[in-house]
Order: structure tokens, then sequence, then C-alpha cells
């Protein structure tokens, strides 16, 4: 556990000894489901992960336990990062969109009417 003062870690892995590498839980802290989900659907989307799911240990944490599974001997880090990557890129561009036509909205709103 983090100390006063110290900053408690977003993302712990946890690994069973002797497991290998391609089947891993994650623990994140300070999330839940809308996290959990859009990720989960990112990575479910990689060819070499046979399975992908996550837990919310108790309502009244804030954690998720994310679990990977991986095949090929690919290592499950590997596509946590490209569904993270994946996921901010997807975020992006929605939010590029969004305030793209919000920009196009409130500009027809200024002008007069023809």
């Amino acid at each position: 556990m983090a100390g006063e003062g110290e900053k408690k870690p977003v993302l712990e892995m946890v690994q069973a000894d002797g497991a290998d590498e391609g089947c891993v839980t994650f623990v994140l802290h300070d999330e839940d489901h809308t996290l959990g989900n859009s990720l989960r659907y990112m990575i479910m989307k990689t060819v070499d992960v046979d399975f992908c799911g996550y837990t919310i240990t108790h309502p009244s944490e804030s954690k998720i336990n994310f679990r990977i599974q991986t095949r090929g001997g690919v290592p499950a880090t590997e596509p946590l990062r490209r569904g993270l990557k994946d996921l901010t890129e997807v975020s992006q561009h929605v939010l590029n969109t969004f305030q793209a036509r919000v920009n196009e909205f409130k500009k027809r709103q200024e002008d007069p009417m023809e």
C-alpha cells in the first residue's frame, strides 16, 4: 500500500508463480466499467487474444481486475498496450468530430438566415 504522500500505482500486474507471460491479470486503480468495457472490446479484436475480461471486485472499490490470455507466446502486455493506444485514437477521433460539429453549429447560429 502507498503511504501518506505517496502515489498509489495506477496499474499493477499480477502473475501467478510459474505462469507464462501470456496469462496475466492487470489491476487498474480508480477505474470503472467505462474503461473496462471499452478496453475489453478493443483488446478482443486482437487475433492473438484467447480471452479478455474484467471484474470489479466490489461496488465500493474503484478498481478493475483485468485478465488477458494470449496464444502463440505473445506477452499479455502487448495487447493491453495496443488496446490502450487504439482506444485513445478512437476517443480522440470522436472528440475531434464532436468539436468540429459543435463549431459548425455555433457558426450557423451566428450567421443571419438567408
